[in-house]
């Protein structure tokens, strides 16, 4: 399957997706705390059910490391090739019922993401990026998630070359005095929070220019994000200025700190 017709097919699997975490979303499904304190909810788990069900199916030989299966202890063996599945990266903010949450789902490939689709269902924004470049595509909910996704009609985007004024984009998980400080650090005057992983395709898509990470996350947080940043000409990095890499099953799949940046 080429690289194209993968990710057209990602993209419709992560939409049926969208579809019914919003079923949850419009009933106020309530959240629990899983072991480590994070919150997960019905729709976190159902949402995961549904897209490796589907990952099983549109690509049977490649394994899949998912977040809520992996926080339940079941990690494939993966090789030079696997998929990286939040089915609903951002539950706090799925929670708090302010719409920035989203579904990822990247292909990681020599532990590089070379493909990736993020979904925000409630703002009806699908974001996909592989080696032929980045787009997005508007896709509200209200639509049959059967509806076949010309992802070649679809709205190419682009990072942005460094503005006059940056605008930096912060984790609502920041407190203000962390806000300040990389405001600080990164001479950004402008900035924005925002959860989840809209904060890079918003970079690619030109409507930010900065994300800083100095924190804990996970590699399915990020990878979908990253694969559709770097399509369009960003670049997630390490503090090191390494790119940040995937496949890190000695460290449980935990990222270091990085920086997200347009062109």
């Amino acid at each position: 399957m080429s690289g194209h017709a993968l990710l057209a097919r990602l993209a419709a699997l992560s939409v049926h997706a969208g579809a019914l975490i919003m079923r949850h979303y419009e009933a106020g499904t309530l959240g629990r705390d899983k072991a480590d304190s994070s919150p997960v909810t019905d729709a976190d788990e159902e949402a995961e059910h549904l897209i490796l069900a589907g990952l099983a199916t549109i690509a049977p030989g490649i394994p899949a490391v998912s977040e809520e299966a992996a926080a339940g202890g079941h990690i494939p063996e993966v090789a030079d090739a696997f998929f990286l599945v939040d089915p609903l990266d951002g539950t706090k903010e799925f929670l708090a019922r302010n719409g920035e949450f989203t579904v990822n789902i990247a292909l990681i490939e020599s532990g590089r993401p070379v493909l990736g689709i993020v979904y925000a269902p409630a703002f009806a924004r699908l974001f996909g990026g592989d080696l032929g470049g980045a787009v997005e595509i508007q896709w509200p909910v209200s639509k049959d998630p059967g509806d076949a996704i010309d992802l070649a009609a679809a709205t190419a985007i682009a990072a942005r070359p460094a503005p006059a004024h940056p605008v930096g984009l912060w984790s609502r998980t920041h407190d203000l005095h962390r806000a300040q400080e990389y405001r600080d650090l990164y001479g950004v005057e402008a900035s924005r929070m925002i959860g989840s992983s809209l904060k890079f395709c918003l970079i690619a898509a030109g409507e930010g220019d900065l994300y800083p990470r100095h924190g804990p996350t996970m590699e399915w947080d990020t990878a979908a994000g990253q694969a559709v940043l770097e399509a369009a000409g960003g670049s997630v990095r390490d503090l090191f200025g390494k790119p940040l890499g995937y496949g890190k099953v000695a460290d449980r799949f935990k990222n270091p700190s990085f920086v997200a940046r347009g062109r």
